[in-house]
C-alpha cells in the first residue's frame, strides 16, 4: 500500500513540476503610436543655445545745454541662453494603420535670458566722447541686451532648422521603436508649416527594407 501511495505522489509531483516548467503563452502586443506621447516628445525636444554677444546703447543729447550737448554711447558685452523649440499647438498627427502623417511647424525662440552673472564693470565699454553713464543706463542696456539676444537667435536659421530636425528625429525614433516592438513597418509623411500654419514643404520617411542574405557560392 505504501508503495502505491509513493508512486501516486511521485506522479502528482511530476505533473506539478511539468505545469510550472511549461512556458506561458505570450500575449500579442497591442501597441501603436500615441498622439499624446508624440506631443509630449515635441514639448521636450528643445535646444538650449549659449550666446556671447555685444549690444550697442546710444542716447542722443543726454548731457549739456543749448548748442553744447553730448550723447551717451557705450557697448555692453554679455552672455545668455536661448531656448529653441517648436509650437506644440501647431503639431497635428494622423494615424491610419501603418501610415502616420505629422504636421511639424518651424522652430522658434521659446525663451531667452541674459546671464546677469556675466555682467561686470568690464562688460560696459564706454566711448571716450560719451556723456556720463549712470546706473539707470545700465538697466536700460540690460533690456537692450535681452532684446538683442532674442533678435540674434530668431535670425539664426541654421540653429532653428537644427531644433526642428531634433524634434523630427525624436518622433521618428519613437515611431520606429514601436514598429519594431509590434512587428510593423510605419511610414511617416512630414508636412512642414511656417509660424502661421501654412504648408512649406513635405517629405516621407519609409521603413528600411529588410536586409537579404548574400548568396554564397
Amino acid at each position: 500500500m505504501k508503495k502505491i501511495v509513493s508512486v501516486i505522489l511521485a506522479l502528482v509531483m511530476a505533473f506539478m513540476c511539468a505545469s510550472c516548467a511549461a512556458p506561458a503563452e505570450e500575449e500579442p502586443l497591442n501597441m501603436e503610436p500615441q498622439v499624446s506621447q508624440m506631443k509630449a516628445i515635441c514639448e521636450l525636444a528643445v535646444m538650449d543655445c549659449y550666446y556671447h554677444n555685444v549690444a550697442k546703447f546710444t542716447e542722443e543729447d543726454a548731457q549739456g545745454m543749448l548748442w553744447w550737448k553730448k550723447d551717451k554711447h557705450f557697448w555692453i558685452e554679455y552672455s545668455g541662453v536661448v531656448k529653441l523649440g517648436i509650437d506644440v499647438s501647431l503639431v497635428t498627427v494622423e494615424i491610419e494603420d501603418t501610415k502616420v502623417t505629422i504636421t511639424l511647424p518651424e522652430a522658434k525662440v521659446l525663451g531667452c535670458k541674459v546671464d546677469s552673472a556675466s555682467l561686470t564693470k568690464d562688460s560696459f565699454i564706454v566711448d571716450k566722447d560719451s556723456a556720463d553713464i549712470e546706473a539707470e543706463d545700465e538697466v536700460k542696456a540690460f533690456e537692450v541686451a535681452q532684446s538683442k539676444l532674442e533678435e540674434t537667435a530668431s535670425s539664426d536659421k541654421a540653429l532653428l532648422a537644427g531644433a526642428q530636425q531634433r524634434a523630427q528625429d525624436l518622433l521618428d525614433g519613437y515611431i520606429s521603436n514601436i514598429g519594431t516592438a509590434v512587428g510593423k513597418d510605419y511610414s511617416i509623411k512630414w508636412i512642414y508649416v511656417d509660424a502661421n500654419g501654412n504648408s512649406v514643404s513635405t517629405s516621407t520617411t519609409e521603413p528600411e527594407p529588410e536586409a537579404t542574405p548574400e548568396a554564397t557560392e
